[in-house]
């Protein structure tokens, strides 16, 4: 097979060997994770030689599922050239907006929260906003000069606001930071000043009071009041926290091994195979599993910024960096979470816990990605800010 041949297949399935390489590795990995997690076992009980029709893995089918329908998007999400996003971004959004305030209207509402719609299909669109606020906001940005002025800076703020507002009122927090941040970083790389940054960072400090006590419910306080001192409630609030602090400690340099953890296997870790499966991964494979965890994180973050900077187009690049950005303030805030640094915030570790319209959605933002990459050579001679300076 010559060298010849590889690329012909790659450019005709518009993918990026190398990112495919890393988000297939990380998916390999959640699920052999999440296969002791959820306490099934499917994976011992194939090496034990039990008959398929004997095994029960609710989980690790579903997981498997998932996986294969996010690459099958990400691939069809390649296949589009990204003037075809650009034309339709516009429309997403407004979509994303009926959604979010029909969510509000006649929303399901479960755990206190109202953040799910059914419409045939029970879904969040809350997870829709995570897509369609970077594409407008890289649509919106790239057809005007960069780095964007005044004005523009102050639209692109209220075509943020809005969805997140939105969110945050179901209440969903970790996802309502999640909203802002994917449209604040494709404004951030799209050239904004320095001293706007400043500016946006000292107003955000002067509003933490206001937003302390009138925008924060009270079991959001409770779990900011719980990160600077989890003991105070060890059977309450603060149980989560502890237990999660106890499995990642207890796991060393090596771990107690594959399905041996104590505190996930006997039902003291809460969620294990959402929130907290990174404190299952620190417990069961210890500090080694969570660098190569930690590993293929920045091996998918760096190649992602590649593919960005090769884009050849300020659209291209803006929603890729944009993108990847995301992927690490998912990281951060899940692991940080678990690890007792930042509040509980209900915030899934990226493509490795389960959950399959985070993971879908995040390979979709892939297949933009890829998108932007293998269609870069076809650029909008219309537009001329279509050209990085």
């Amino acid at each position: 097979m010559n060298k010849g041949f590889l690329h012909r297949f790659w450019k005709i399935f518009a993918l990026d060997p190398l990112l495919l390489v890393g988000l297939l590795a990380i998916s390999a990995y959640g699920i052999w994770v999440l296969d002791s997690a959820s306490g099934e076992g499917v994976l011992a009980q194939l090496l034990d030689g039990r008959a398929w029709s004997e095994i029960h893995g609710r989980m690790f089918f579903n997981k498997i599922f998932q996986v294969g329908l996010g690459l099958s998007v990400m691939l069809v999400m390649s296949f589009i050239p990204p003037r075809v996003y650009q034309q339709f971004a516009p429309y997403l959004y407004i979509l994303c907006l009926v959604l979010l305030v029909l969510v509000a209207l006649i929303g399901e509402s479960s755990k206190g929260a109202q953040r799910w719609l059914n419409l045939g299909i029970r879904f969040q669109p809350s997870e829709i906003a995570k897509l369609a606020v970077p594409l407008m906001v890289a649509t919106f940005l790239s057809k005007r000069p960069l780095p964007p002025s005044l004005r523009d800076t102050l639209i692109t703020l209220g075509i943020i606001f809005v969805p997140t507002v939105l969110v945050l009122k179901q209440p969903d927090l970790g996802t309502s930071i999640l909203v802002a941040a994917s449209g604040l970083f494709v404004l951030f790389l799209a050239g904004l000043s320095w001293w706007l940054i400043g500016g946006a960072t000292l107003s955000m400090i002067a509003f933490l009071p206001i937003m302390w006590f009138y925008v924060m419910r009270d079991y959001q306080k409770t779990r900011v009041l719980t990160l600077l001192d989890p003991e105070k409630d060890p059977l309450g609030a603060g149980y989560h926290i502890i237990q999660s602090k106890i499995a990642i400690g207890s796991g060393g340099m090596e771990g107690k091994g594959w399905m041996a953890g104590t505190q996930s296997q006997l039902d003291f870790l809460p969620e294990p195979h959402t929130d907290f499966i990174f404190a299952v991964l620190g417990e069961e494979l210890g500090m080694l599993g969570v660098l190569v965890l930690l590993s293929i994180y920045l091996f998918i973050i760096a190649r992602g910024f590649i593919l960005g900077a090769k884009s050849g187009t300020a659209y291209g690049r803006i929603l890729s960096g944009g993108t990847v950005l995301l992927l690490f303030i998912y990281v951060f805030v899940n692991i940080g979470m678990v690890s007792g640094i930042l509040p509980v915030v209900g915030v899934p570790l990226p493509l490795f816990s389960y959950g399959g319209t985070s993971y879908v959605t995040l390979m979709v933002a892939f297949g933009l990605m890829m998108s932007c990459y293998v269609h870069r050579e076809r650029k909008d001679k219309k537009n001329p800010y279509n050209k990085i300076k």
